[in-house]
């Protein structure tokens, strides 16, 4: 019979070593085991595009800590262990190991952190050599080895979201012919049209072809091998294929349990990520949660909410009471020189809502036009009618511009209003901002309209 009490955690990416890490600190005498079907925990998954691009000299640079570090903290970390079954009435996990036998482990507290599976189109060629899918560390590695040891010259990209541009960005500064393919009238659908289109130039700026509107049919092969990308109307050739298509959240496992799926087949917690059955918590990339200007349940799959998600888990699971606030969705990324980033709603999302807004766009420069390295940045603001309360920014500049997201969301977090943000006190100096910084610009053109 078991004296101590037992944590199964499954997934062992940034949620669930994260909640492993803050189990152990609360709790020294907790057993944590920690199922991984893959061949490595706790490493930065934003960082494969820039190992594939050759800014990051190794795959062992992305590895935070490896298991036998977690192991001399008395967590029990078992790689290429894959959950298969969730009984959560008798309180059992079952698994299989790498040599196909199954076992069950029993719990006290399990917490499911499976993340999300990768969106890949189902066309004929998606899985022929040279087609990858950066879905966790071994299928970037696998991508970076392909490009040393091929060198491919041709590469398309298919999808315009985050990894898309990453990748596109990564495979130029490799000096690779890249084309970029994806369905929307511009990349980046998490941005308002215009802001999108500031990021289909920036793309076209650094030597990427794109196709816009457009769809791939198949992924043609010779030999095995993918050779080019069919379109409705042309071929793309290509020596690298990489699949940028988006992500779901990995709950099938929880499902077939009977644990309750919300907000885009997400599981659904409360804000102490509770999943709604006793002892069964979930956080991360499976995990839904809510949006926290609107209050609605949302699904977002970020690094940086997995990791605060595990953390708060870590939290409860070990006695605690913490509250997960939710998401502004807050995320930043570049190509080239521009910096592109977001928070809160988009101005698509406040008609949604049926809010009565105000929406505005500034262009503006970075820096004094007369200190060296003044760039343009174009600045948006959403702001509800009447409350003047901030709804939503987003953010597309050169070097310097991005992390002035940072203000607009400390502004959301905080309920401010735009006169908030206009009497906000921001530091100035030539070389990091004009004298009004553009984010407060754009919030006094904002304030005639709320």
């Amino acid at each position: 019979m078991r004296s101590r009490r037992r944590l199964v955690v499954i997934g062992g990416d940034a949620a669930g070593m994260s909640a492993a890490s803050q189990a152990r600190r609360r709790d020294p005498d907790l057993d944590i085991m920690v199922l991984e079907r893959g061949e490595h925990v706790s490493y930065a998954a934003c960082g494969m595009p820039y190992l594939v691009g050759g800014l990051v000299g190794s795959p062992e640079r992305l590895i935070a800590r490896r298991p036998e570090q977690f192991a001399a903290q008395g967590i029990e970390v078992r790689l290429r262990h894959e959950a298969i079954r969730i009984d959560p009435p008798a309180q059992r996990v079952s698994f299989s190991s790498s040599d196909g036998v199954t076992h069950v482990e029993p719990y006290d507290e399990l917490l499911i952190a499976t993340g999300a599976r990768a969106s890949i189109p189902d066309i004929p060629g998606a899985y022929a050599r040279g087609v990858f899918t950066l879905r966790n560390l071994a299928s970037g590695v696998a991508t970076w080895e392909w490009v040393e040891r091929e060198r491919p010259g041709r590469a398309v990209v298919i999808g315009g979201g985050y990894i898309g541009l990453e990748m596109a960005e990564s495979l130029r500064h490799r000096g690779i012919q890249t084309a970029l393919v994806h369905r929307g009238a511009e990349v980046m659908s998490n941005l308002d049209p215009e802001m999108g289109a500031l990021a289909s130039q920036a793309l076209r700026d650094i030597g990427v072809a794109l196709y816009l509107g457009e769809q791939p049919l198949a992924i043609l092969e010779a030999n095995g091998r993918a050779r080019a990308v069919q379109l409705s109307d042309r071929e793309l050739p290509a020596d690298l294929v990489v699949f940028g298509t988006g992500a779901r959240p990995n709950s099938a496992l929880a499902q077939e349990a009977g644990i309750p799926l919300g907000a885009g087949g997400a599981i659904r917690v409360d804000d102490h990520l509770r999943a709604g059955i006793d002892h069964v918590w979930a956080a991360g990339d499976c995990a839904a949660t809510i949006q926290r200007v609107t209050g609605e349940p949302i699904w977002v799959a970020l690094g940086t909410v997995a990791n605060k998600m595990g953390r708060i888990a870590g939290l409860n699971l070990t006695g605690g009471d913490a509250a997960f606030p939710g998401v502004l969705n807050t995320a930043i990324t570049k190509v080239g020189v521009m910096e592109i980033a977001r928070t809160g709603l988009r101005e698509g999302e406040c008609l949604r809502s049926s809010l009565d807004y105000a929406a505005i766009t500034i262009e503006d420069r970075t820096l004094p036009g007369y200190y060296p390295g003044s760039a343009p940045i174009h600045v948006k603001l959403c702001a509800e009618k009447g409350s003047g309360r901030l709804l939503g920014g987003q953010i597309i500049g050169g070097p310097g511009s991005g992390k002035r997201i940072d203000t607009i969301a400390a502004c959301l977090t905080a309920r401010m209003t735009v006169q908030d943000l206009v009497d906000m006190d921001l530091a100035y100096a030539p070389p990091f901002s004009p004298v009004w910084d553009p984010v407060q610009t754009a919030a006094r053109v904002l304030l005639s309209e709320v």
